[in-house]
This record gives structure tokens, sequence and C-alpha cells, in this order.
């Protein structure tokens, strides 16, 4: 666990973790075993117990990948990568609670829209509120909103001609998603993709992320 820590931390190659933990292919094959069982994110789920559901916040964040390599197998779509404008690149959707405490990931390509994760995010949660930026503004999505009984704080976007009155005073959390990226940025391996799986890359987040919950 120590071994794979200093991997997300400091983002270095597998076969340059200090001999102090491991034998390094005994760490990754260990590591990426328990990715394919899915124990990262039972992990993560076990320690993410005591959640704050009064308002619920959901943004995403593009994470580069500039030395990622093509895998033999996959895709594009199915790792979760895509060339772009922008690079080679990956979207990582989250929604978390009042306290900024992670609570949903999702995994897309760069280029996907904001709007294909605004059900998925927040499904099966108690919701009072939803937090999110104008980006998310639609009719749509307000509708989608209300529909499970929660409270869309989604300010409109200037082309609206009738634009919805939202709460800025609750809105004006919304900067704790802000704060809870740059806290799982910290972790070089999520700040840049190294990992070419997208199995292996979202069990780091997990990993994490569950680091977060502990603190």
């Amino acid at each position: 666990m120590n071994a794979v820590l200093s991997i997300g931390r400091t983002g270095e190659h597998w076969r340059e973790i200090p001999e102090t933990f491991s034998e390094w292919n005994s760490v990754f094959q260990r590591y990426n075993r328990w990715s394919k069982a899915g124990v990262w994110e039972r992990v993560f789920h076990a320690l993410s117990g005591d959640q704050d559901f009064e308002y619920v916040m959901i943004d995403s964040t593009i994470v580069r990948a500039p030395a990622l390599r093509w895998c033999n197998r996959g895709t594009q779509e199915t790792e979760v990568h895509r060339r772009s404008k922008g690079g080679l690149t990956t979207k990582l959707h989250a929604a978390v609670d009042g306290p900024d405490n992670p609570l949903r990931f999702i995994l897309t390509p760069g280029q996907a829209s904001d709007y294909t994760q605004v059900e998925p995010l927040p499904a099966g949660f108690p919701l009072q509120n939803i937090i999110a930026d104008k980006g998310y503004d639609s009719k749509k999505i307000v509708d989608t909103v209300e529909l499970t009984g929660a409270k869309a704080v989604i300010p409109p976007r200037s082309c609206v001609k009738d634009p919805r009155e939202p709460d800025f005073a609750l809105y004006a959390e919304r900067d704790r998603i802000e704060c809870f990226f740059s806290k799982l940025k910290h972790y070089r391996v999520i700040a840049t993709r190294y990992a070419k799986r997208a199995r292996n890359f979202a069990s780091l987040i997990y990993l994490a992320a569950s680091m977060l919950w502990i603190k």
C-alpha cells in the first residue's frame, strides 16, 4: 500500500519503486490484480460512509496524458482518452458533498460534454440541492434535477432570455469542489495521467480519494 501511495504522489515509474518497499513487479501485479477485482473502489466506498447530502456539487476537470501510448488491446473509447485540440486528454467527472468529500467519479474521453454525466453522477443519492456552474445550465438538466425533488442551484447563462434566479448564497459554496480537485491533483498520477488502462487510472483515483476521506 505504501508503495502504491508513493507512485500516486510522485508519478514515478513502477520500476523506480524504492527497494525498501518491495520488488517493483510484485507491487504492480498485486495492484493490478486488486484493480481488476474492484478492491480499490470497495475501499473507497467503505471509507466514504459519513456523507453529507444537504447539497451535492458536480463538476469535471481535464487530465492530460502527454506520455500515454496506445494500448495493444482496447480503444480510445474503452480506455477513455481522446486526442483533440488540447492534446490527449481524459475528463474526470466528480460529485462531492458539502464538506467537499468525494462521492462518485466517472471517466470519459476529454472531448465529452459535461451534460452527459449530469444524471449518473448524483444517481441514488438523497438529494436536497445540486450545485453546478453555468456550464450545466439547460432546461433539460434543471427539469431532470427537479424531478428528483432536489433544487438546481445553477446560474443561468448570459444568452438566456428568461433567466432563473438561483440561490447565489448557496452557489457561493461551489468553490469547495474546486478545492477538492486541487487536493486530488496533489497526487501526480492524477494531475497527469500515466496509466494506460482506464481501470488502473480509476483505481488510483479511488485510492487518492480514500486518503482524502481518512484525512
